[in-house]
């Protein structure tokens, strides 16, 4: 039996069976049952069609046969092993093109399953170095509209009101609220001041001086927030002047979604440890990647207690997932996709920019194919998203921000008939 056979049972076995991940986002919500996908777009079970710019893991579009292919012969071959008990030859592939693609320093790859993993095992990969280094220390900074995961640990990374903690806060962790509103962030004038607020972050305990700082170089959940030029170089130096580690969170950003392979590369800095993970395998399986400096992997691998890293999961680099991750950096690079991604990224926002000011629209921003409208109400971005949906274009909402994150296999037509839908969408809901 096809289980979208039957459209009615589909939806009462969802309905009575199911909880979503992230319920209820909005309320009331009636939710898309999506059952096919090609290219750009995606078609749900009552046979209707959508452009999808909502999904920051979609970076290589539906259906793509390549990808498919890849799974699925190495479905049939092997598909996959605890790697804390043996290894299997695509993990160090995967390994090797992830380490490829990072600055040299940072040679040495950890796979894991989700974003949220990778977040978690680069935090406590952190604090065991500092052990291991003699210099032990627990505190965190970050941003407090920053997001890097959901769970214990990782939620206590940000001060969003939705990942309020339901326990005593595991870490000690300052968090950094942005020094002005998110449209003004990005101004040449807000460097300074985001600079001195990490700065009086750093400095806030004495007796507790940081062990990492952890950040997003464009906060995604946070309302599509663009930090401005200069920031990281000038974090990286507070960091080494602090004895500070730099954590960067590419799980959103990194292959190419921000129109560099990823976003910390628009600037001249080596971070000691970046996690990524969404467009790693294009959403086609789950598979994150947390990149650390050798000087780091060394200490552990030469602790004479430790003599490696207790953090793993039995899926964590699983052969289907890294078969995926591979075939999809062959498509990034085969295709120039980092390229298109930065041109189209472009021509995207220009179209976008056309609507400042129409419909409540306040700001509109982005890198690459990650492209934010901000109203000045919630419910201006809510309307939108409904009448964009109601006219086959799905649109992705943080709040008062509404983005636009097509595939980075786009081309100029998609990014035409996302503009025209949303102009249209803009009209209906005014």
């Amino acid at each position: 039996m096809n289980p979208a056979d039957d459209p009615e049972a589909a939806r009462r076995r969802d309905r009575d069976h199911l909880w979503h991940i992230w319920s209820p986002v909005t309320a009331p919500m009636t939710r898309r049952m999506l059952v096919q996908g090609t290219g750009p777009y995606v078609t749900d079970i009552e046979g209707r069609e959508y452009l999808d710019a909502s999904s920051l893991n979609l970076t290589c579009g539906y259906a793509l046969p390549e990808i498919a292919q890849a799974i699925g012969e190495q479905a049939s071959r092997f598909h996959g092993y605890d790697l804390s008990v043996a290894t299997h030859v695509l993990a160090g592939a995967v390994a090797q093109r992830v380490a490829a693609l990072m600055p040299p320093e940072l040679s040495r790859t950890l796979l894991t399953n989700s974003g949220t993993e990778g977040c978690e095992a680069a935090v406590l990969i952190a604090a065991m170095y500092a052990r291991i280094r003699g210099t032990p220390r627990t505190r965190l900074v970050t941003f407090d509209s920053g997001y890097h995961g959901s769970t214990v640990l990782a939620r206590s990374l940000s001060g969003l009101p939705h990942l309020a903690h339901p326990f005593q806060e595991p870490l000690p962790v300052t968090r950094v609220p942005l020094p002005t509103s998110a449209r003004d962030m990005r101004r040449p004038e807000t460097l300074r001041p985001l600079l001195d607020s990490m700065r009086r972050a750093f400095a806030e305990d004495p007796d507790s001086p940081p062990l990492a700082v952890v950040i997003e170089p464009l906060l995604n959940v946070g309302g599509g927030v663009v930090l401005p030029d200069g920031f990281l170089a000038g974090l990286r130096e507070l960091c080494d002047t602090n004895g500070v580690l730099l954590i960067i969170d590419e799980v959103s950003t990194g292959y190419g979604r921000t129109g560099r392979m990823f976003a910390f590369q628009r600037e001249n800095v080596v971070p000691d440890i970046v996690v990524s993970s969404k467009g790693l395998a294009s959403g086609y399986a789950p598979i994150a990647a947390v990149s650390v400096r050798e000087t780091i992997y060394k200490a552990f691998a030469d602790d004479e207690y430790l003599g490696g890293l207790r953090f793993g999961q039995t899926t964590s680099g699983h052969a289907l997932a890294a078969a995926a991750a591979l075939a999809t950096l062959d498509l990034l690079d085969r295709e120039n996709l980092v390229e298109r991604s930065d041109q189209l990224g472009g021509l995207l926002l220009r179209k976008l920019e056309a609507f400042l000011r129409t419909g409540g629209i306040t700001d509109v921003r982005g890198l690459g194919l990650f492209v934010s409208l901000e109203f000045a109400e919630e419910a201006e971005a809510v309307h939108l998203v409904a009448a964009a949906e109601e006219n086959g274009l799905l649109l992705r909402r943080q709040g008062r921000v509404v983005m636009a994150v097509p595939p980075l296999t786009s081309d100029e037509t998609v990014v035409q008939s996302i503009a025209e839908t949303i102009g249209k969408a803009l009209e209906v809901a005014a």
